[in-house]
C-alpha cells in the first residue's frame, strides 16, 4: 500500500503527455516555498494499492497512452521506492512511461532497482551552494547532485527543475554556477525554470507554521527572461513554468 496525499487525473507537466499524477505524503525537505506543505510530514494520510493505481492508468488509456503514463511526485516519492516499483513493472508491461518527480536525496538499493523501471526524473535541484541549499531546503545538496550523477552514468533521462526564488536562488553568478555543474551531463532532455509565487501560504496558515517567505514578492519578468537566457546558453530546450 502506498501512503498518498491526492491524485491528479489529468497531469500536464509532470511528465511527456497526459499523467496519472500520485501525490505521496512525506519528504525528508522543508523547502520555504513548499507550495504542499501539508506532504512533509511523513504521517499516514490515506492509503491507496498498487492494483487500484495500475486500474486507473488503465481506465484512462484512451488519454494517457502512448506518449503518457504515470509520476509518482510528494511529498518525496523515493521514500516509497519498494512500493512504487510493483506499480512501475505492470505499468511498462502495459506500455505506460514511468516517471519520478524526486529531490534526489535518497540513492539506495531499493531506489536503484526502481529506476531500472522509471523513463524519466524530474530532478528538483533546488540550489548548486550548499550552505544556501540548506537555508532553502533544511537539507544539503550533496546527495542530489550524486543522484544526478547516477542517472547521467546510467543513461537515464532528466528534466531538470529549478524554482526561482527572489533573494534565495537568483543570484546571476549561482545561476551560471547551477548550468555550469550540469553543462556536460548527456541524458538532460530540458531544463524547468519555475519562478516563486507564494499560493501555498494559505496551507502554512491552516498548518499553524509560519510562512518564512510572506514578504518575498515573485521575480519579475526582467529577471526571469535573464535567467531563461543564461539557462539557454547551457541546454537544448528551456521551458519556463
Amino acid at each position: 500500500m502506498l501512503n498518498y496525499h491526492s491524485i491528479e487525473t489529468f497531469g500536464a507537466h509532470e511528465g511527456p503527455g497526459l499523467r496519472l499524477v500520485i501525490f505521496l505524503q512525506g519528504c525528508q525537505f522543508k523547502c520555504l516555498y513548499c507550495h504542499n506543505p501539508d506532504t512533509i510530514e511523513c504521517k499516514k494520510n490515506k492509503e491507496i494499492s498498487g492494483d487500484e493505481i495500475i486500474k486507473r492508468l488503465e481506465n484512462g488509456r484512451e488519454y494517457y497512452f502512448p506518449k503518457g503514463g504515470i509520476t509518482f511526485s510528494g511529498g518525496e516519492p523515493t521514500l516509497q521506492s519498494s512500493e512504487i516499483l510493483s506499480v512501475f513493472k505492470k505499468a511498462k508491461k502495459l506500455g505506460f512511461n514511468t516517471c519520478l518527480d524526486s529531490n534526489g536525496a535518497i540513492l539506495n538499493e531499493s531506489t536503484k532497482k526502481l529506476l531500472e523501471y522509471t523513463d524519466l526524473v524530474l530532478l528538483d535541484v533546488k540550489h548548486i551552494d550548499n550552505k544556501k541549499h540548506k537555508i532553502l531546503t533544511g537539507a544539503s545538496n550533496k546527495q542530489t547532485l550524486k543522484t544526478a550523477e547516477y542517472l547521467e552514468k546510467n543513461n537515464i533521462k532528466m528534466w531538470l527543475r529549478y524554482v526561482l526564488v527572489p533573494e534565495f536562488s537568483d543570484d546571476i553568478n549561482d545561476v551560471k554556477k547551477w548550468c555550469e555543474h550540469f553543462r556536460n551531463y548527456k541524458n538532460i532532455e530540458k531544463a524547468e525554470i519555475l519562478p516563486y509565487h507564494a499560493l501555498g501560504e494559505h496551507k502554512y496558515e491552516e498548518l499553524s507554521w509560519e510562512y518564512k517567505l510572506k514578504n518575498i514578492k515573485p521575480p519579475t519578468p526582467e529577471k526571469i527572461s535573464e535567467v531563461e537566457k543564461i539557462f539557454q546558453k547551457y541546454f537544448k530546450k528551456v521551458v519556463v513554468r
